[in-house]
């Protein structure tokens, strides 16, 4: 991949398999928006950029070489050969024709802690509503910088109360919330740690948090954990595996589940 710093400008030239509306609107992640100019915002690390793109380029503004080299490279996965990755699960002609239609979603590499907090605020609720708690949290117990807020701490969470968190209004998810943050703080849960461990046995100490099943988990480890292969699995691709593939995840996916699971979910998310 072509990249160059000019301008106080960071430049993508016309990079493969990346498009940022498939990426930063397909449901993997909550702090992004796109204003009328077709800039996209958003915070991750504690750090604020905005994107756009020109000429077939992707162009980043508010990076320096720095940040750009150790956070939003791999934020934005792009050491992976998605091509690749495409040409090998296209054997099925289902999941060559989802590939086709979103090839440009590249998955994020998220802060765990901030992984696992969003998608507990998921739980039974749409993207508007996951957005506007997220925002809340940020505003109520994260830092001012400019652009916006930081997500807040495990740590600044785990010194909470359930009325503490009342301002987000997140309703039954607060204690949930809550319970993460104090697994996490204790080091009872070391986010870390389960990015190196097997799927399972990730999977199983996740799940130990308090309202977290296997579809929040699957998030976690998928968006946050680095665990490419996890399979998120709700309505919208339980649909899916019934309607094209007779209810089974396809064998070709193999250690790309994540992957193949976003092009299942965007494609009929966005066809039927």
């Amino acid at each position: 991949m072509n990249i160059k710093f000019e301008n106080n400008k960071i430049y993508i030239k016309n990079p493969k398999n990346f498009d940022l509306a498939e990426t930063l609107d397909c449901g993997q992640c909550f702090r992004w928006s796109k204003d009328q100019n077709g800039v996209w915002s958003g915070i991750a690390f504690d750090k604020y950029i905005e994107l756009y793109e020109k000429d077939g380029d992707i162009i980043i503004k508010g990076s320096n070489q720095t940040d750009f080299e150790n956070i939003w490279f791999d934020y934005f996965d792009l050491r992976r050969d998605y091509g690749q990755i495409i040409k090998e699960v296209s054997v099925h002609p289902t999941v060559a024709k989802a590939a086709a239609f979103c090839g440009g979603i590249r998955l994020l590499n998220q802060e765990p802690w901030e992984a696992l907090c969003s998608f507990i605020i998921s739980q039974n609720n749409n993207i508007p509503r996951i957005k506007g708690i997220v925002e809340r949290l940020c505003e109520n117990f994260g830092k001012k910088i400019e652009g916006g807020y930081t997500f807040p701490s495990y740590k600044t969470i785990a010194k909470l109360t359930v009325e503490d968190l009342a301002v987000i209004r997140s309703g039954f998810r607060a204690k949930y919330i809550l319970d993460a943050a104090q697994k996490v703080a204790s080091g009872e849960i070391d986010l870390e740690a389960l990015k190196s461990i097997d799927y399972d046995t990730a999977r199983e100490i996740i799940m130990t948090i308090k309202g977290v099943g296997p579809k929040v988990a699957d998030c976690v480890l998928l968006y946050g954990l680095s665990h490419k292969n996890a399979f998120p699995r709700d309505v919208w691709i339980n649909r899916a595996l019934d309607s094209l593939f007779d209810g089974k995840i396809p064998d070709c996916v193999g250690n790309y589940g994540g992957i193949v699971q976003q092009y299942i979910f965007h494609y009929i998310r966005n066809n039927q």
